[in-house]
């Protein structure tokens, strides 16, 4: 959880928090595989070029290669193909673009304004596109500002032959570890469930971090296991084990808020045997022992007893029924509707439409100014402007002040190796200990990369044009002017406030909510059977049996789309709390309400899975009253610009009874949270 912004008193050269936030380094293990492929893909186009007296060729080929690096950020392998070879070939495509506008003046303006526009909009698809657009855009503008070499397919030749050398090399343990990434990211799910019921009802847990954190390790093992899924239609083997194992893990998950909601600790036994499924699954191993757990004595300790007896049966099952695994909850579409989807949200998308317009207004500004200025290799400015403005890469502000003090930190290095390391063979080894810290430090922040990429590119640039030192203070001064455009075109002069992403998306949450409430405890959704309606009883067992396994499926779909819509509101809440005030300050106000929410959701499951196990059943009239609430709350926070009274507190109600009425504590909570304050 993310907890507002603690008031301390600040030293009068401090500075301000929300800059801190940006410069801390992320606690993240090096990556060591990363690291050597990284070493190894910048380091052997050098070598050849040099052995082939080709060091030109070299250069471009290690500048591909770089881009290669940058994408290759997926565990699965399948993905890795996807993330580094489709920008690959946009890069190839954009230097050719650039190549033929080289040192044509305003054409070429007007060309990389065009290709700006093209990059933001596609960069709304999604990750792999985003990163395409980048590339796309970034090699347009290379391509514009240094001379290439003839013919011209040679410079995208090179740059598509350096990605492709890190996917070759990022390819090699398939053979051996082919399914580790799905199979691990289905283990880190249960042991993400473990520690969960671990918290739950605990005075010394945090079960709201705890629950984010299942969420983000259950939305990763269903992309992993459902995009390989989407290649794979057969109904046997290893990937139709692995979704049975996810899909039993759901009802455990579902059961640890009704755990939560009567404050008592579960028995120890209960995580312990979680984890014991996550090394079983790790391990791919059969056949495992009874489980030995207390006998359970209320409706949500019968929840878990049963979720987590069919968890097991199924993880230590052999050959899973193939009928039963339930793949459509999150399978991608076809590729062909995929794409069509794809090019209609490009174009009759107001998001993509608006990052478009931004970066082609900030590019075309870029590239205007170093057409009326005299400024030496202008390329830099424009790729600052780049990388800064990347609107789904986080706040524009934040990524500004990290990239000036990221390219200072790296042009001090930069300077040291351009000064007193000769040009030749020395540059092999100098490029073998550079390119190692770039995914040892992309994970620490973006400042960290931006200074371990600096050196690098400048490094390759110096093969290039051979200007030496001198490369280094223009860099610099380039650098400082893509960021000033970046900032006041693309930040201060547009107005893009945070409540437009957030107010609105936690509408949207709150409303989904209420959808999920009314189908959660509607009429075909599971209810008793002496709830039922009389001509239930005319249906067959097997009927019966296959509408309640439909309805139980709707329902956890919908409930996972609600907890990514929160995932998204609360990656918008990041990027806000970078931002100097009002947008931080305000962005930490509204933060409780996010809290509030997610603890709707939780109170909603728990009354379900307390019906499903003997709890009576709510009546017509509370259910529809809880819904009609919602709703109001969803209207009342599109309406708030500001939130002026946070409760601290979350109200009691012990004289209530019922499924419900942590619902309600909830709901009155989540009320007081938009109320103006009188």
């Amino acid at each position: 959880m993310i907890p507002p912004r603690p008031a301390r008193p600040t030293a009068r050269l401090a500075p301000p928090e929300w800059l801190l936030s940006g410069l801390r380094p992320k606690a993240a293990p090096i990556p060591r595989a990363a690291v050597v492929r990284a070493a190894v893909a910048l380091t052997t186009p050098l070598a050849v070029g040099l052995a082939y007296d080709r060091p030109t060729y070299g250069a471009l080929a290690a500048m591909g290669a770089l881009s290669g690096v940058i994408s290759d950020t997926a565990d699965a392998y399948r993905l890795r193909i996807l993330n580094i070879a489709i920008p690959q070939l946009l890069g190839a495509l954009g230097v050719t673009l650039g190549t033929l506008v080289f040192d044509r003046g305003w054409l070429a303006v007007v060309a990389l304004t065009l290709v700006a526009l093209v990059s933001g909009m596609i960069s709304s698809i999604g990750a792999v596109a985003s990163v395409s657009g980048l590339l796309l855009l970034l090699n347009a503008v290379v391509g514009a500002g240094l001379p290439m070499p003839h013919p011209w397919w040679v410079a995208p030749l090179l740059l598509a032959c350096g990605g492709l050398f890190v996917l070759v090399l990022s390819l090699l343990g398939w053979p051996f570890r082919g399914r580790i990434a799905e199979r691990t990211a289905v283990a880190d799910a249960y042991r993400a469930c473990a520690d969960l019921l671990e918290s739950a009802a605990r005075e010394d847990g945090d079960y709201d971090t705890k629950r984010q954190a299942v969420t983000e390790a259950l939305n990763q093992a269903y992309d992993l296991v459902l995009a390989r899924r989407a290649r794979d239609h057969g109904r046997r083997g290893p990937l139709v084990r692995l979704l049975s194992q996810l899909n039993v893990l759901i009802p455990l998950v579902e059961a640890a808020p009704a755990a939560q909601l009567r404050r008592h600790p579960l028995p120890d036994e209960i995580p312990a045997a979680v984890r014991e499924l996550a090394q079983a699954i790790d391990e791919s191993r059969l056949g495992g022992a009874d489980l030995d757990l207390p006998a359970p004595e209320t409706p949500s300790e019968r929840a878990v007893d049963v979720a987590l007896r069919h968890a097991a049966s199924v993880v230590h099952k052999a050959d899973p029924d193939p009928y039963n695994v339930d793949d459509r909850l999150g399978r991608p579409a076809a590729l062909g509707v995929r794409i069509r989807r794809a090019g209609r949200d490009v174009l009759f998308s107001e998001s993509s439409w608006r990052y478009g317009l931004r970066l082609a207004l900030c590019i075309g500004l870029a590239q205007s100014l170093v057409s009326l200025i005299d400024v030496p290799r202008s390329y830099w400015v424009a790729l600052t402007v780049t990388f800064v403005l990347k609107p789904d890469f986080g706040s524009v502000f934040s990524r500004a002040v990290l990239r000036a003090l990221g390219t200072a930190a790296g042009l001090v290095v930069a300077a040291a190796v351009l000064s007193h390391v000769p040009r030749g063979w020395w540059d092999v080894p100098v490029m073998l200990v550079l390119a190692a810290f770039i995914p040892a430090l992309s994970a620490k922040s973006y400042g960290f990369q931006t200074a371990a990429i600096t050196p690098v590119i400048l490094l390759l640039s110096d093969v290039l044009n051979h200007e030496g030192f001198a490369l280094v203070v223009p860099r610099l001064v380039d650098s400082l002017i893509g960021c000033a455009i970046a900032l006041i075109a693309g930040y201060l002069l547009w107005p893009e406030s945070w409540h437009t992403r957030i107010g609105d998306r936690l509408a949207d949450a709150v409303e989904d909510t209420a959808d999920y409430l009314a189908y959660a405890f509607g009429p075909t959704t599971g209810l008793p059977a002496a709830e039922e309606d009389a001509g239930a009883g005319a249906k067959t067992e097997t009927e019966t049996e296959t509408e309640a396994a439909a309805n139980q499926a709707e329902r956890v779909r919908r409930r996972r789309v609600i907890y990514r819509d929160l995932s998204v509101v609360r990656t918008e809440f990041q990027r806000a709390l970078t931002e100097p005030p009002p947008t931080g300050t305000r962005a930490a106000a509204w933060w409780p309400l996010v809290v509030a929410l997610e603890r709707i959701i939780d109170a909603t499951t728990a009354a379900r899975v307390r019906v499903n196990h003997g709890a009576p059943p709510p009546g017509a009239a509370e259910i529809a009253d809880a819904e009609r609430q919602l709703r109001e709350l969803a209207a009342r926070v599109r309406s708030s610009v500001v939130l002026v009274d946070v409760r601290k507190g979350w109200s009691a109600a012990d004289d209530e009874k019922g499924v419900l009425a942590p619902l309600r504590q909830e709901l009155r909570s989540a009320q007081a949270i938009t109320s103006p304050r009188r």
